[in-house]
């Protein structure tokens, strides 16, 4: 499975209505990571009124890791519209952080939900993604003559040799991809007659 993530930070900021909004994007991988983000901006902005932040840190279609919160605005009117805009993106393993400072012109519920969807939009717009690609991760123990040949058949599935360790045989850790697995895996078996074969690893 591939998907976008973000490859740099981004920072959007507009006025609305005498009130000043400014949106933080920035890749984080995983919910932990999301919420040491929002109280990173939370202290860089101690004067704001709201600090809202809402969160895809995991794969795009991972509703396990989704996250948001209103921070002190009417509910439904920060959070979840930030959320809408990141879940639009299609990109994975991203956190928006908007920070408002008030400028004591009420912009009522529907004006808020613009100003905080909107902020998302636009930050969007200026930010550089690159593609991540799921992966998980096999060992694998080989002979000295073998090495070669297995090196050139995880060139040609995509598979990442993450580690290896040169003993009385060779070890290999790889990371592979799901869609990937089963035809390396046949392969394998095949031009080994079926001495190698990979485990997951610990």
């Amino acid at each position: 499975m591939e998907y976008l993530i973000p490859k740099s930070a981004v920072v959007f900021e507009e006025e609305i209505k005498k009130s000043r909004f400014i949106t933080y994007l920035r890749h984080t991988e995983g919910l932990v990571e999301a919420k040491a983000f929002w109280q990173d901006v939370k202290l860089r902005h101690p004067g704001a009124r709201h600090h809202c932040w809402a969160s895809v840190a995991g794969a795009p279609n991972n509703s396990q890791k989704l996250g948001f919160s209103d921070d002190g605005e009417p509910a439904g009117t920060a959070g979840k519209p930030m959320l809408s805009a990141l879940q639009g993106s299609q990109i994975g393993e991203i956190s928006a952080v908007v920070v408002r400072y008030y400028g004591g012109i009420l912009l009522g519920t529907g004006g808020l939900v613009r100003a905080y969807g909107n902020g998302v939009q636009q930050a969007l717009k200026l930010l550089e993604t690159t593609v991540k690609i799921e992966r998980q991760v096999y060992g694998l123990y080989c002979d000295y003559g073998q090495v070669n040949w297995l090196q050139l058949l995880c060139e040609r599935y995509n598979v990442l040799i993450e580690n290896q360790l040169f003993q009385e045989n060779v070890w290999f850790q790889l990371a592979i991809s799901d869609d990937k697995l089963e035809p390396f895996k046949q392969e394998l078996t095949e031009r080994s007659a079926g001495q190698l074969t990979i485990e997951p690893a610990e």
